[in-house]
């Protein structure tokens, strides 16, 4: 599978992040507004586990499916291959990239999160379909997340890779993510900027119409 030809806003989120509404009524709003694709990120302090994590799951790539988004699960490579999920996305240490791709298949979506040119180089190597970097300005949303790099980092892969598909994560609002696009990725991931909008179609409007101020189209 392909990562995206077109700007990809790229939308996170577990069982937990969408404060007291429903999940999977957030997701399906979510996906009525435009997002392209969706990252099952169920982390942290009441997780989902067992089948009860599975049948989440379950709902949401139902959903998922219905809108033609692909489904992403994070970390948890057994799940994504026990229920067929579009692909995975690990991070630097979660299970390697080499041994994920072994697991998931040559036609499954493979994303890892990166910080460095050096990590870029190794994912790209390790057969990543896209990488996501970050973050690039200070975020509430991971409790482990690095110090922001801004695009410093983004330009630096870009210019030896041209051709992979970049995801910029870390803090991003519609209020500044022209300055994310204009680094040359290929896509905007964000968690709470759509988990907790007030209203989620607009908020994804937003960002739309940031990604054409950016990218000058």
């Amino acid at each position: 599978m392909k990562f995206s030809d077109k700007p990809a806003i790229y939308f996170i989120m577990g069982s937990r992040n969408s404060g007291k509404r429903n999940p999977l009524e957030v997701l399906e709003t979510a996906l009525k507004g435009g997002i392209t694709h969706f990252q099952l990120r169920e982390k942290g302090k009441g997780a989902l586990t067992g089948a009860t994590l599975v049948e989440f799951a379950e709902q949401c790539q139902q959903l998922c499916g219905e809108y033609g988004v692909p489904f992403i699960i994070n970390d948890l490579v057994e799940l994504a291959c026990q229920i067929g999920a579009d692909g995975v996305h690990i991070g630097q240490e979660d299970l390697a990239a080499g041994q994920t791709r072994k697991m998931i298949g040559k036609e499954k979506l493979l994303g890892v999160s990166v910080h460095s040119l050096k990590e870029a180089q190794t994912a790209v190597k390790d057969g990543a379909d896209y990488i996501g970097m970050g973050p690039i300005f200070g975020t509430t949303s991971k409790a482990d997340a690095k110090k922001p790099a801004g695009v410093k980092e983004i330009l630096l892969v870009k210019n030896e890779f041209p051709d992979l598909p970049i995801v910029g994560i870390g803090g991003i609002t519609p209020d500044n993510a022209k300055h994310v696009w204009q680094s040359g990725v290929s896509g905007i991931a964000v968690i709470s900027a759509i988990a907790e909008a007030g209203n989620i179609a607009a908020q994804i409007a937003a960002f739309q119409a940031s990604c054409k101020e950016g990218a000058g189209k």
